[in-house]
């Protein structure tokens, strides 16, 4: 793999296209990583392939010279059209398998997952990391899960053979708990997106983890 996933996964951001309206999806990232976003996921579940492709090359002239990778939800096609750095599909998406056949080898591929028996048909041959929760409920998912609390968390997380990040709901001052759980970040949409101060918003999560 390409890049240090872990790494990667400390504080993820995922875009919500009506919270970052006001600011534009092109703003919001840029403010978003100088606040210490480290890996970026474009989510936006009513637009087309050719939407979403045409947004990921806007992003990824965005992340040009950083190491931040960008990550395409739902949508192999739209990341393969626009060489992003990979695509991140839910349990009733396509096959994880198909996923990565569809990818390649060397791009990076996330999965959520909600429950153990998800985790434990995770193939660890085929998928890079895990996204685990929802941690609580989250209004810019409403079709998300029954959420699993920190509990729920820390029990996904000690199943799973892969790097892990935390999803739903979840805001700075969660990023303790999250890290207690042994995730290895915490993935945000609205705490960061749609906030008056991105870049302050994204730097809180980065403040919380090196002064505990």
């Amino acid at each position: 793999m390409m890049k240090d996933i872990r790494a990667c996964l400390r504080l993820y951001l995922v875009t919500d296209p009506h919270l970052c309206s006001a600011e534009g999806l092109e703003n919001t990232v840029r403010h978003a990583v100088a606040g210490g976003v480290t890996m970026v996921q474009l989510r936006d579940k009513q637009a087309t392939t050719a939407d979403r492709v045409e947004m990921a090359r806007v992003l990824k002239n965005v992340l040009s010279g950083t190491d931040i990778p960008l990550i395409i939800n739902d949508d192999v096609e739209a990341a393969i059209a626009a060489d992003a750095d990979g695509a991140h599909i839910g349990q009733g998406d396509m096959s994880a398998a198909h996923a990565r056949a569809l990818l390649g080898p060397d791009k990076i591929l996330g999965l959520s997952c909600e429950s153990a028996v998800a985790v434990h048909a995770v193939n660890p041959a085929i998928v890079d990391y895990l996204g685990l929760g929802p941690v609580f409920g989250t209004r810019t998912k409403p079709d998300h899960k029954q959420p699993i609390g920190f509990g729920g968390l820390a029990g996904l997380v000690a199943l799973s053979p892969l790097p892990t990040v935390a999803i739903g709901g979840l805001t700075a001052q969660h990023r303790d708990a999250v890290r207690d759980c042994g995730a290895d970040g915490v993935a945000v949409v609205s705490a960061i997106c749609g906030q008056s101060d991105v870049t302050n918003a994204a730097r809180a999560f980065s403040e919380v983890e090196l002064n505990p």
